[in-house]
């Protein structure tokens, strides 16, 4: 950029400024100085056109942005610009053609978009509108600080889309009525549906290692893959007792369940790391049998021996009572691996437990055990004044054959033999 460019464009972003605070005097006159500078410059002569429109002398605009537009057709805000005039002198197709101009340089050019899906609102085709505005919102980064100009024309557009859902959700409903009342199963396709209407998302599952490709994507699995779930509840009373026993007379043996080392990135485990507001009494940890703990729960300790644990020489299974204090929440994480999938069996529940996978959110009630993927998004929360403790253990994800499970056993053995469990360990990968 020359000395001369420099100069013109902080007169003119001096000018813009004074006019977003209110001294039109001043941003006249910074204006006037830049057209004596380069009184052609595209930049000037659009800036001029603005002003020009804002003031109500639409035909003098169309002049001064056409003039820009003849030193510059790559611009796609020049190309806006002459729609705006267009629309304020009723040209409805002139204004759409320097639209689609803007949108053929860039498609996702979110003014061009915005003021693509105002004009077909203003023309009564508020569906055509909805989608036109919703293409624009995707545009806009997650926290991005949008231009004060914009806002109001974002949120036009937020509202448009919402109420354009509204609409599209009654109509699905009575075009479907009929058939979902007849229908045996709709979960899934109840699922799809909201997240077609933006009601719920669809998370896929992130393992922090392993991920096996071609599994379901299931955040709860279905009981009747697990027959051994009836034995289990079977005994959660025994199981309950136990935990009450070692929790009563054993507190020096219940340990943070997040204990990371100094120098391991914490994110979301800053607040629990190392901390009591989550702690476990573990009766298997890495594949090994803790034997003292196990000695206290000998009923546990033969059930869980009793079940498909998920067996990985040194690695897994893990199982233990999972405590989490009144008032504690685990934030939003994801597992190792999806080879896996981990058992809930509620044990103490005070009320006020929530636990959400994916979108799914449930609470837990006692005695009755469920499945999940770990590898998709999940976080817990206990919203009472007491602690809430569950029973928790992995076991191998039903959908893998039997040479498979073999395979991701010895892989996963070699892959912490090749790192040192003391390296993973210190870069927060030992889970």
């Amino acid at each position: 950029m020359t000395e001369e460019e420099a100069r013109l464009r902080g007169l003119l972003q001096q000018s813009e400024r004074a006019f977003a605070a209110g001294d039109s005097a001043r941003a006249m006159q910074l204006l006037v100085d830049a057209q004596r500078q380069s009184p052609d410059h595209p930049m000037v002569l659009n800036m001029a056109g603005m002003r020009a429109l804002g003031a109500g002398k639409a035909a003098e605009a169309l002049q001064l942005l056409r003039r820009a537009l003849a030193r510059d057709t790559r611009s796609p805000m020049l190309w806006v610009n002459v729609a705006a005039v267009h629309r304020q002198l009723g040209q409805a197709d002139e204004e759409t053609q320097a639209l689609e101009s803007a949108l053929a340089l860039d498609a996702r050019f979110l003014p061009a978009l915005l003021q693509k899906g105002a004009q077909r609102k203003r023309r009564g085709d508020a569906r055509a509108a909805a989608l036109i505005y919703a293409e624009a919102l995707k545009t806009i980064p997650p926290g991005a600080s949008l231009p004060e100009s914009l806002r109001p024309e974002v949120t036009a557009a937020v509202d448009a889309v919402r109420a354009n859902l509204h609409e599209l959700e009654d109509f699905l409903a009575q075009r479907l009525g009929a058939l979902r009342a007849a229908s045996p199963d709709t979960a899934r396709f109840d699922h799809g549906l909201d997240a077609l209407l933006g009601k719920r998302r669809v998370y896929h599952p992130e393992p922090t290692q392993l991920h096996v490709p071609m599994l379901p994507a299931l955040e709860f699995y279905p009981r009747e893959q697990f027959p051994w779930l009836a034995q289990l509840e079977a005994a959660a009373n025994a199981v309950r007792e136990e935990f009450e026993r070692v929790f009563a007379e054993d507190q020096d043996r219940l340990e943070p369940y997040i204990n990371y080392p100094e120098g391991v990135p914490l994110d979301q485990w800053a607040e629990l790391n190392r901390s009591r507001r989550w702690s476990a009494f573990f009766l298997w940890r890495d594949g090994k049998p803790v034997e003292a703990n196990q000695a206290r729960c000998p009923r546990t300790t033969g059930l869980l021996r009793s079940l498909p644990l998920h067996e990985v020489p040194g690695r897994a299974p893990a199982a233990f009572f999972s405590i989490l204090d009144a008032g504690a929440h685990i934030p939003p994480h994801s597992g190792v691996t999806n080879s896996r999938l981990i058992v809930h069996l509620p044990l103490v529940l005070p009320g006020n437990s929530r636990f959400r996978v994916g979108s799914t959110t449930r609470e837990w009630r006692a005695g009755e055990a469920w499945v999940f993927d770990d590898t998709i998004e999940h976080e817990a929360w206990n919203d009472s004044a007491y602690p809430r403790a569950i029973l928790i253990f992995d076991t191998w994800n039903p959908f893998l054959s039997t040479s498979e499970r073999a395979l991701i056993s010895e892989a996963t053995v070699a892959f912490a033999d090749y790192y040192g469990a003391d390296v993973l360990a210190a870069h927060g990968g030992a889970g």
